[in-house]
């Protein structure tokens, strides 16, 4: 059978929800998009992709409907609790929340998503970390407005494209490697001006650098795995899959 949810392996409280959909869930999109897709502005029908959504919060049984963002690859933190409700969607790439019964999504296609728990349950937070994102300080950004101490928090890497699939320009690099000349482990050359990228490395330096300690997850390739949409490798047609957490109702 298909797996529908990935759920992180990691050490976070039990307070503490957390899944990855994929394309194969209980969604209604049609090809290009079968059939999960949850990407409102990824050119698939708006109201098969609202159904969609309806789904994977039954499917997760999450406790309320999650904050959606409208993501452009900056840095900015939405808090969940100056949001007026449910259906409006901060331009923003992270979130945190506090207290029980709050949900964050981050939607990516490729790009990596972060999730984030204070190891005491109450707070948590999602931060969709493009290239562009992570070289600006998204994560770190994430860490500060969460407001605890980052020895306290755990963290976990979701699929995101991986490092052999992933060339990139002398740009990329240089965003990284320009400020940490150690980043340049994260590239290794391929033609004349060109790397393979591995985003899973730049943000464990990164999180570390914040004083973030427990650092788990990784290990995916968006690009290879069927199961998740890829932007680079279905361009313009491509959906877009969900990390999520959550903090457990009272």
């Amino acid at each position: 059978m298909d797996q529908a949810w990935i759920v992180p392996d990691w050490e976070a409280p039990a307070t503490v929800g957390a899944a990855v959909s994929t394309r194969h869930g209980p969604g209604v999109s049609l090809p290009p998009y079968d059939r999960l897709n949850l990407g409102l502005r990824s050119g698939d029908d708006p109201a098969r992709v609202t159904e969609n959504r309806a789904a994977l919060a039954t499917g997760l049984r999450l406790p309320a409907a999650p904050l959606w963002l409208r993501q452009v690859h900056g840095t900015d933190v939405a808090d969940a609790a100056s949001v007026p409700g449910s259906d409006d969607e901060p331009v923003a790439d992270a979130a945190i929340a506090r207290g029980p019964g709050r949900v964050l999504a981050i939607l990516t296609a490729d790009c990596l998503p972060v999730l984030f728990a204070s190891d005491d349950g109450q707070t948590i937070g999602a931060a969709h970390a493009g290239w562009r994102g992570l070289a600006a300080g998204v994560l770190e950004n994430t860490v500060a407005r969460m407001g605890v101490p980052p020895d306290s928090l755990f963290a976990w890497l979701g699929p995101a494209i991986g490092g052999p699939s992933y060339e990139v320009g002398a740009e990329v690099r240089a965003a990284f490697v320009e400020r940490d000349p150690a980043a340049e482990a994260a590239f290794t050359p391929t033609r004349p001006g060109h790397w393979t990228c591995d985003l899973y490395t730049l943000a464990r330096r990164r999180l570390a650098a914040a004083g973030v300690e427990r650092i788990s997850g990784g290990g995916f390739d968006t690009f290879r795995d069927p199961r998740f949409y890829s932007y680079r490798r279905e361009g313009a047609a491509s959906g877009r899959f969900a990390s999520l957490i959550w903090t457990r109702a009272d």
